[in-house]
């Protein structure tokens, strides 16, 4: 019995493996809700490199939204596309889209997408998050977490909150893929 057990565990074990291994899903598998209800399918950005980041408008990371609009304006007329999926996760966030619209609108005068709220963890973890999890080992640890995918959709760096959107560092990774 204990042979059919271990035999059993090492075929589920090696069934799981090959399908991780497996796994050659990128970004642009996923969407989600913008902040006018529309859906956001990541698949019409195929090809382009994309810079996603946690955001919530009631945080002491949110004039960061300054940083992310300097780096939308600078790379307007590239394919680079930005993208804020605001979340609530770390209760620094409004619930009412209309509500982060104001802040976004009114104080960052934001031009890039934005998101209604999602989840970056937890048991209602929106996809995207979940992905990042299982295939990078990735989860933001706080808002502001920046996310970096190149042609392909694959990660290619990530940074915490305290890295400003527009530093060095990030337009560097930025402008070896654009």
């Amino acid at each position: 019995m204990k042979i059919t057990k271990l035999f059993l565990f090492l075929i589920i074990f090696i069934l799981n493996s090959k399908i991780i291994m497996a796994d050659n899903s990128s970004i642009y598998d996923f969407n989600f809700i913008d902040i006018d209800g529309n859906t956001v399918e990541l698949s019409s950005f195929i090809g382009k490199p994309l810079l996603l980041v946690n955001t919530a408008s009631r945080c002491g990371f949110t004039p960061q939204y300054k940083g992310l609009q300097n780096l939308f304006t600078e790379y307007k007329d590239t394919d680079l596309t930005i993208i804020a999926l605001t979340s609530n996760t770390f209760n620094q966030e409004f619930e009412n889209p209309e509500d982060i619209k104001k802040i976004c609108l009114t104080n960052y005068n934001v031009g890039f997408i934005t998101s209604s709220p999602i989840n970056v963890k937890g048991d209602k973890i929106h996809p995207i998050f979940k992905w990042l999890k299982l295939k990078y080992n990735n989860t933001p640890k706080w808002n502001f977490y920046k996310f970096l995918f190149d042609r392909s959709g694959f990660l290619v760096d990530s940074w915490s909150s305290i890295t400003k959107p527009d530093s060095k560092k990030i337009i560097k990774k930025i402008n070896k893929l654009i």
